[in-house]
């Protein structure tokens, strides 16, 4: 099975650079020949329109190999162009400059450029190493000395006698493994090689993260409003009321103690009952703001205890060593998870789910997995959104991988540091 998924996973990989790269020179090429034209066209005003029209095709055509890059070598490269003012359109020069200003698009036509040749050498060299190694593999460089009497394969050069005519299939079988093995990492240099012209640069990522972090501030601040209105409204209309009965139930008891001890003893046990609803109340409002099953005993325990509360079965790994992030990042993360599982329980209709996370690189990477039928996303409204927002208020990311049928695995990662395992009374009771 594993040289089985070896020869799928090569040949898949050198089919998939293959179509990258022979279709760059013909494509990148054309591309860049109306990128310079219609720029050149801008004089008589004619490129007002084409310019950006033909910039949209490439920047669409670059969209392409971004997303092949991450689905095919898990290389993300983020998109870089400015967002486009306001009353910028087609045909005006307002849109037209905001183009020519943008330096991506001139990063994008040197990618075009230059991509065309790097493509057709990276999708030559697979299919031509393949090719080569099957046709000593399958003995046609034998075949080829029988009816020509000139010819050789790899150190084998011509093919004389028998112990040459032997040694041509291992030489194959060598070359058609070692062009299986270097398949993926071609896809992959050609992922990178993208990246290095279709990423953003390092001011424009240092811009674009000001921006994120000034709108998950803002999204931050709404949230925590919200809450703080959450809290008080929770407050006003469980656990106070709640007290405001006791208090006038007491009261009364005081009033019929000595005229009516039986009434009085009623409306004791009334206030009782009332005390231990408000006391629930209020310690359901309190896990909500911070479990204490957290604050006791990490991620692992508290997302081990959010998963014995699910209806679908949850396995949950946590590879942190003992060691715990800071509290506040400790639990953004306990309930973006918990917003994801909620997602499951809700929308995937799924069998059974899976949490890991451990801490790689400086940052807390989570995955969330489950069976379900898939088809999740990220849209305004949606518990996903939510996520995306919390894990954004710490410069986190969320990924979503969830095809129609499934799985659906969210990855989250969250930079953060870890501290030294902590202890407590209650947790070492545990």
């Amino acid at each position: 099975m594993k040289v089985k998924a070896f020869v799928r996973a090569g040949a898949v990989a050198i089919g998939r650079v293959a179509l990258l790269g022979l279709l760059s020179p013909p494509v990148k090429l054309v591309l860049l020949v109306l990128s310079v034209v219609s720029l050149a066209l801008s004089v008589i005003g004619l490129g007002l329109v084409l310019a950006p029209l033909v910039a949209m095709l490439v920047r669409a055509y670059a969209d392409l190999h971004r997303r092949a890059a991450r689905d095919w070598s898990w290389v993300d490269i983020p998109r870089p162009y400015r967002p486009m003012p306001d009353g910028a359109f087609v045909g005006t020069p307002r849109r037209w400059w905001w183009l020519v200003r943008d330096p991506a698009t001139w990063r994008d036509l040197l990618w075009l450029l230059a991509g065309a040749p790097v493509g057709l050498l990276l999708g030559l060299t697979g299919p031509v190493l393949l090719g080569y190694g099957l046709e000593g593999l399958l003995g046609v460089a034998i075949i080829i000395d029988a009816a020509t009497g000139r010819y050789g394969y790899g150190v084998t050069w011509p093919i004389t006698d028998a112990i040459d005519v032997v040694s041509v299939p291992p030489q194959g079988a060598l070359v058609t493994a070692g062009a299986l093995y270097a398949g993926p990492w071609l896809l992959w240099v050609l992922a990178r090689f993208d990246r290095s012209l279709l990423a953003p640069t390092r001011g424009a990522a240092l811009a674009r993260r000001v921006d994120r972090l000034t709108e998950t501030r803002t999204h931050v601040v709404d949230a925590q409003a919200a809450e703080l209105r959450r809290i008080e409204r929770d407050l006003h209309d469980g656990a106070q009321a709640r007290i405001v009965s006791l208090s006038m139930s007491l009261g009364m008891a005081e009033d019929l103690v000595a005229r009516d001890p039986a009434a009085a003893q009623a409306l004791i046990a009334e206030a009782r009952e009332a005390s231990g609803l408000a006391l629930a109340e209020l310690r359901h409002l309190v896990r909500g703001i911070h479990p204490p099953v957290l604050a006791e005993r990490g991620l692992d325990g508290g997302l081990r205890a959010l998963a014995l509360t699910l209806p679908v079965p949850v396995t949950v790994t946590v590879d942190l060593d003992g060691r715990r992030p800071d509290a506040p990042v400790e639990s953004a993360a306990y309930f973006a998870v918990a917003e994801a599982l909620t997602n499951v329980v809700k929308h995937a209709h799924a069998s059974a789910a899976w949490v890991s996370l451990t801490h790689l690189g400086g940052a807390l990477h989570i995955t969330v997995g489950d069976d379900g039928v898939g088809g999740a996303e990220e849209r305004s409204g949606s518990g996903l959104t939510g996520v995306a927002r919390r894990l954004g208020a710490f410069d986190g990311v969320l990924r979503i991988d969830s095809p129609p049928g499934g799985p659906t695995v969210l990855t989250m990662e969250l930079p953060c540091a870890l501290s030294s395992p902590r202890t407590s009374p209650s947790s070492a009771t545990g």
